[in-house]
């Protein structure tokens, strides 16, 4: 644990300093505009029109309430959320807790090599197997980077490649803009459908991930440390919420602009069920150059997050096995299953969907921790949750992982 001495600083000061503590939640809001949102704000997008805006305005609040706990939480305690569970489970709970921790986030982890790779494919017609030995080995760099000169240089390189998902996948809506009207009305909660249902929690799914929530609380400590002071924490947490706010809503923005583009420009086209045909079709639509930047979008979103998706395994399992692997060794481990499932043929797209179910599971194992956790004084001391906030996050949790059981049940069973 590392104790930081941070001075007292005049009001004013500390304002503009809150622009220099921003990047952790950056680096976690990555999992927000994975290719795994691709594939379902698009699906949304072409195949209901308007109809979901309000799932991903709800999922977005959501997600800051969800990583403004997790940062809260590595700031008043020093530790991780997977630290602090490992202190607490004993030996055999642990492991058995890493287990269902470590597959969610191998699945993450396989899902974004994938969504690289496919993009390659679209940019340059690169085998995927091909694409996701790329991937794999550009995201080593990436860590590399991390390794050797440390967290702020990531969130630096993180937060370049989230500009480039950004301008990818807003840059459409300027060529062929949404309906106001249309968009405005799918801020009425409502579905049409069981297909609308299992959608919207697939969109959910796509969006709170249990990876970000494990992750943020340890790059809130990497990047901060801790703190004896209890000013200085609530300072630290302060900032912590202007960093969340603003990283998140950056990641909606994003998120609403893919279905709105989808919508407007996919709207009853056949084949975009999946991200090579919604591709095809919106360089059909827009053009070949706004198809290029699609394609780019969705390739920096591949590499930046399946690069934090290995930074958040090791987390995983220095946390709760207590054993530190270098990022750069679980890198090539974890490549392993992405690899196989390219080189064997499976469809990329089905490979994504399959992988947004699996990570359903594991949303209670980290939401609910987290709660608890920040609601009790003897872990949070001054920094506890108030009421308010508490009613908010069980709120948020219970509709999170009812919506996620929802998906489950209706994909084991194969209702539409």
């Amino acid at each position: 644990m590392t104790t930081t001495t941070v001075p007292a600083r005049p009001a004013t000061n500390w304002r503009w300093s809150r622009l220099l503590l921003m990047g952790p939640a950056f680096v976690a809001a990555i999992a927000y505009v994975d290719p795994g949102n691709v594939a379902a704000n698009l699906t949304a997008g072409a195949n209901y029109g308007y109809l979901l805006v309000w799932v991903l305005v709800a999922a977005n609040a959501m997600a800051v309430l969800v990583q403004y706990q997790s940062a809260k939480l590595g700031v008043a305690t020093g530790l991780s959320l997977p630290e602090i569970l490992g202190k607490r489970l004993g030996t055999r709970r642990r492991r058995l807790y890493w287990v269902q921790a470590e597959v969610v986030a191998g699945a993450t982890d396989m899902a974004e090599v994938i969504g690289g790779a496919v993009a390659l494919n679209l940019l340059f017609g690169l085998p995927l197997l091909a694409g996701g030995l790329i991937i794999g080995l550009a995201s080593m760099l990436l860590l590399a980077l991390q390794s050797a000169r440390g967290q702020k240089s990531f969130e630096y390189a993180i937060l370049v490649l989230l500009g480039v998902i950004a301008v990818g996948f807003v840059s459409g809506l300027f060529v062929n803009p949404p309906d106001a009207g249309g968009a405005l009305s799918g801020l009425v909660p409502r579905f049409e459908g069981t297909d609308t249902v299992l959608l919207a929690a697939s969109m959910l799914g796509a969006t709170v991930m249990p990876h970000a929530i494990y992750l943020h609380s340890a790059l809130a400590t990497d990047r901060h440390g801790f703190s004896e002071d209890p000013a200085v924490r609530t300072r630290l947490i302060r900032a912590t919420r202007f960093d969340v706010a603003g990283a998140l809503m950056l990641a909606g923005v994003v998120n609403i602009a893919m279905l709105l583009l989808a919508a407007s420009s996919l709207r009853g086209i056949e084949g975009t069920d999946t991200i090579a045909g919604a591709h095809a079709a919106v360089t059909s639509a827009l053009g070949p150059v706004i198809g290029v930047v699609f394609a780019i979008g969705l390739l920096a979103s591949g590499l930046a997050s399946t690069s934090v998706g290995c930074y958040a395994g090791a987390t995983i399992m220095g946390g709760l096995l207590k054993i530190r692997v270098p990022l750069l060794t679980r890198r090539v481990i974890t490549l392993i299953p992405a690899l196989i499932i390219l080189g064997a043929g499976i469809e990329p797209t089905l490979a994504l969907v399959l992988s947004q179910v699996l990570l359903s599971f594991g949303i209670p194992f980290a939401l609910i921790p987290l709660i608890r956790l920040t609601g009790k004084r003897d872990v949070m001391g001054i920094h506890t949750d108030s009421t308010p906030l508490k009613i908010a996050g069980w709120t948020s949790a219970t509709l999170i992982v009812g919506l996620n059981c929802v998906l489950i049940v209706l994909t084991i069973t194969g209702q539409s």
